[in-house]
Order: structure tokens, then sequence, then C-alpha cells
């Protein structure tokens, strides 16, 4: 029993270190207002009965939001992001990311706070796609009620 929880834990990690997996939890507790609204609507299962972590540990890098069924991260861009050093760093994030078969949404921080529903409604899109790509089992019953 503890070897599955073993296996299943470094296949949702990537392999990230002990260190990444400290600060993601200080990262939870710093999260900016954008990453605050936007987890207050995927949290609990709310989008579609998707289970999405924030501030998740992902090989060497941490996800603001990571669901693991479907392999995809969600990112919430600050101003830094689109200063030359940083977009750099964030092209080679993206490139690992899909190197391990996992798909990334990214979103500023003014979309998030600005544009919610329009957020949302990329953020729903994809997890139908990802869905009907895999041939996942239906949506739950939480959905049909949007």
């Amino acid at each position: 029993m503890a070897f599955l929880r073993i296996t299943r834990n470094r296949d949702m990690y990537f392999g990230a270190r002990e260190e990444g997996k400290r600060l993601s939890q200080r990262l939870r507790r710093e999260m900016t207002p954008a990453e605050k609204e936007l987890w207050w609507k995927l949290r609990n299962r709310n989008l579609y009965g998707t289970k999405f972590r924030r501030q998740h540990p992902v090989a060497s890098f941490i996800a603001d939001f990571y669901c693991h069924e479907l392999k995809l991260v969600v990112e919430v861009d600050g101003p830094i992001h689109f200063q030359n050093e940083k977009s750099a760093s964030d092209e080679n994030r993206t490139a690992e990311f899909e190197r391990l078969g996992i798909k990334i949404l990214r979103f500023t921080n003014d979309e998030v706070l600005h544009q919610m529903e329009k957020v949302l409604k990329l953020i729903q899109n994809e997890i139908l796609f990802i869905r009907t790509q895999n041939q996942s089992p239906g949506i739950t019953s939480a959905a049909s009620s949007e």
C-alpha cells in the first residue's frame, strides 16, 4: 500500500525535490490577489468536478494551479513575467511542461481580476477538450448545473 502512494506521488510531482515542496507551501500562504481570486473559482472541484492543486511542484518548477488528472497547468502572470529575463524563463518553463506532456494555460493578473468569466470559459473549454481527447469519464452532475 505504501509503495503505491510513493509511486503515485512521484508521478504527480515529476521528480520535484523536497525544497520545491517546501517553497510551494510558502507560496500557498503568499498568493497574489489574482491567484486568490482564481483559486476560489477552481477549488473544491468547482469547475466541471476537476481537482486543481495550488502552488504545486512539478519537476523543478512550481505551477500556480495544476490538475494531475488532465495534466493541465494554469499560470497567472504578473508584470514581472513580461520583462525579458522572466519571459525567457517562462519559455523554458513552458517547454519543460510540454516535454512532460502537460498543457499550460497562461493568463495575466489583469485578465483574472477584470475578465474572470472569460478566463473561466477558456479553462472550461480546455478541460472539455482534454477530456474528449482522453475519452475520460463524462462530466459530473455539478457541471451540468452550469
